[in-house]
């Protein structure tokens, strides 16, 4: 552990922890990797793509493996009965695909190993989600440009004021990708929950609502909400938490304000095209931050 101010702070809580010496500090491990993704640290590249094995993105395979067919020399980086990752590279950007299952919980498991056995430094949701605020529509992208965090995961973390902002390198290298490949996209804010039908404004079972549920969806495309899902508050908190850079895209499948119908994987070979190539971008921004010796990548890099 490096002796940053944030990282003295957190070694003093440890100390105070009754049970440190009855768990592993860095979490578990099977035959030497971790034991939830069973990742190989040698081979994560250094910018991690997260996606839901979502059967409303029209998937016709294993979305890590699917993805990781665009890579040049793909391979496996790791795969558990719980998630799957491939790693290669994409226009000379070392890039790793992870798959795994739906909501902020799941993510968090992933992202735990990612953060805590590797050095990636930057983590992109690439997923589906539905459209809430009227100026979207089935096919299009969300770029976010923050995440309302309305699900409990990261509110384990840090108290709900904490903001969820994507890394504005991201966002930029994104909106650059989009514009290259001539995709419809939106930038904006992104709602994620924990529940997907009521919480999203959706009836359960049977019609199931409470009051309170059916101002959700005037609610929150009032406030800019574009879309709603359930992983990005997830990706974007927790790397930024700790130290990295977390973005999001997703298509949209449908419009719950205007009755768009749902359209299964509408827009979302485009959402893998924008961020695959938005990654290849941020990588070269990458490369010019580091040779001028600044800090964030601004146009005075190039």
């Amino acid at each position: 552990m490096t002796g940053t101010p944030e990282n003295l702070l957190r070694a003093k809580v440890w100390e105070s922890y009754a049970y440190k010496a009855n768990v592993p500090r860095e979490g578990l491990l099977v035959d030497g990797r971790p034991a939830l993704t069973g990742l190989d640290p040698d081979l994560v590249g250094d910018y991690v793509i997260l996606t839901v094995r979502d059967p409303l993105c029209a998937y016709t395979s294993d979305p890590a493996e699917l993805i990781a067919g665009r890579l040049d020399n793909p391979r496996v980086a790791g795969r558990t009965g719980m998630f799957s990752l491939w790693s290669g590279t994409f226009d000379g950007a070392a890039i790793s695909v992870l798959s795994g299952g739906s909501g902020g919980p799941e993510a968090e498991l992933a992202m735990h190993e990612l953060l805590q056995f590797t050095s990636a430094s930057t983590f992109l949701r690439i997923g589906g989600s539905g459209g809430m605020h009227p100026r979207v529509v089935p096919g299009d992208l969300v770029i976010a440009q923050g995440v309302v965090r309305d699900e409990g995961m990261t509110a384990a973390y840090v108290p709900p004021s904490w903001p969820a902002v994507a890394s504005p390198e991201l966002v930029l290298a994104l909106v650059a990708a989009a514009d290259e490949l001539r995709v419809t996209y939106h930038v904006g804010l992104t709602r994620s929950t924990d529940s997907d039908f009521v919480g999203g404004g959706r009836p359960g079972v049977g019609g199931y609502f409470q009051p309170w549920h059916l101002d959700v969806v005037e609610s929150w495309s009032r406030a800019g909400v574009l879309n709603g899902d359930r992983e990005s508050a997830a990706v974007v908190t927790l790397a930024t938490l700790f130290g990295r850079r977390g973005g999001s895209v997703c298509s949209v499948a449908d419009n719950i304000s205007t009755g768009a119908p749902f359209e299964a994987g509408a827009g979302h070979d485009g959402a893998i095209d924008v961020g695959l190539r938005g990654l290849a971008i941020l990588h070269r921004m990458d490369q010019e931050r580091v040779a001028r010796g600044a800090q964030l990548w601004n146009p005075t890099c190039r």
